[in-house]
């Protein structure tokens, strides 16, 4: 029996459409499935309380974002952020980039209408364009392997970053000279960058030089939202028999499609990837331990992550019931927050925006529930560019409303800049800190 898929595109060539499929289980997969395990072994130790996951890009990638100094920049702000978080709060960092297919978006309405013409609403590049003619906005499955070559391209440019010189910890002040001038979050990373650098000096006088200090391991995802793309990109592993969706190493359930008996579940059901699911201020802690029962039935340490969405106003209240419950089940899930979703308003001049204070208290509220509670804080999930955007406001490096048309590039929702992340990497290393050892200054 069919299970309803929500959120689904309504192609209108099913002919097209099988042909892209085909296409698409043809091409070489994405990603590894040793890599996938690899990654589940990572977030096991996130899962113990013995690492912190860093994960986040773009809201939307566009194919023609997907360029050399847009993936670099992402990157390299990814870099900086666990950086910051390795050394100011002592913990491994599992890094995860929101890159290499979040083509998809889904949307709280199947149409848009402007001057009385109704069209398809822009559901991503993987499905149709932005620009509101008929057109654009016809959905073509074509997208879909325009898709997986800008992923391609994008996670080859990832992995020779990760390991071809550009992310050895050498290069830590390289990595900021493009804008520390301008930026408090600049300034204060390039003084960490300093310590690092002393500490690296001083490590090969005696002789040591870990891999670990030229290399980084990285990975891939994005939302198993467009089952179109991820069925044809799911193949069984020659080593195991088991089944994998090989377009990213950790594919995330919506919270628009989280439902138990729905499509997007039963597909992630029956592939071994890390899977994590996203949840809003209004899910219960049934939701979530039903959740766990099909999708981490073995109780895989690693398997499963939990992403919060709850808003700066409600995740104080909405939290510790779910955290409370699920850990009492003994379900090993990673707890992530993600203070972006949540905190969306509108300006006066009609955009779109989020105030970091928001972001930074949501992550504080997100902290202090496991402190009350003795569960462990797993990460953060965030949207951010390595462009100097005008889309958040607030933050070190002050954005106002009156600035946020300047620069404001996003396809989808508002994105952290640079400076914004850093200065958010700088807050969650204080909270991790007093997490630890409540003595501690936050900001210390």
């Amino acid at each position: 029996m069919s299970l309803p898929a929500l959120q689904q595109p309504q192609w209108p060539d099913r002919d097209r459409l099988d042909a892209v499929a085909r296409s698409l289980e043809a091409l070489p997969p994405l990603v590894l499935a040793a890599e996938c395990d690899q990654l589940k072994g990572r977030l096991a130790a996130v899962a113990r309380g013995e690492a912190f996951l860093l994960q986040g890009g773009d809201c939307a990638e566009t194919f023609a974002g997907s360029t050399a100094d847009s993936i670099r920049g992402k990157f390299q702000t990814l870099l900086q952020m666990a950086v910051v978080l390795t050394y100011a709060a002592s913990v491994p960092v599992v890094k995860i980039g929101r890159m290499a297919g979040q083509f998809g978006k889904p949307r709280s309405a199947a149409t848009e209408v402007r001057d009385g013409l109704e069209l398809p609403v822009y559901r991503g590049d993987a499905v149709n364009g932005i620009e509101f003619t008929r057109a654009d906005r016809t959905p073509d499955p074509g997208r879909l392997l325009e898709a997986y070559h800008c992923a391609s391209a994008t996670l080859n440019l990832c992995r020779s970053l990760a390991s071809g010189g550009f992310a050895d910890l050498r290069q830590v002040h390289a990595w900021n000279q493009d804008f520390v001038a301008g930026s408090p979050a600049g300034q204060r990373y390039e003084q960490l960058a300093d310590d690092i650098e002393r500490a690296i000096t001083f490590m090969h006088a005696c002789g040591a030089d870990p891999r670990e200090f030229r290399a980084v391991e990285f990975y891939s995802s994005h939302e198993a939202l467009l089952l179109d793309y991820e069925r044809p990109l799911t193949r069984v592993d020659s080593r195991n028999g088991h089944v994998y969706d090989l377009s990213a190493h950790l594919l995330w359930i919506g919270e628009r499609t989280r439902d138990p008996r729905g499509a997007h579940v039963e597909f992630a059901s029956r592939i071994r990837n890390p899977i994590a699911v996203k949840v809003g201020p209004n899910a219960t802690a049934q939701n979530v331990l039903e959740l766990a029962e099909i999708l981490d039935p073995d109780e895989e340490p690693g398997r499963l992550t939990v992403t919060t969405r709850m808003g700066a106003r409600r995740i104080r209240e909405a939290l510790p019931a779910l955290v409370e419950k699920v850990s009492a089940s003994r379900a090993p899930v990673v707890w992530v927050c993600d203070p972006m979703h949540g905190n969306t308003v509108e300006s006066a001049s009609g955009m779109k925006t989020r105030n970091f204070d928001d972001v930074l208290d949501e992550v504080a509220g997100f902290f202090e529930v496991h402190r009350a509670l003795g569960t462990h804080p797993g990460g953060i999930h965030i949207e951010f560019t390595g462009d100097d955007v005008t889309e958040c406001v607030g933050g070190g490096h002050r954005i106002a409303e009156s600035d946020l048309s300047y620069r404001y590039e996003t396809t989808c929702d508002p994105r952290l800049n640079r400076s914004q992340s850093l200065d958010l990497a700088f807050r969650v290393a204080g909270l991790y800190r007093h997490h630890l050892s409540p003595a501690l200054p936050i900001n210390g």
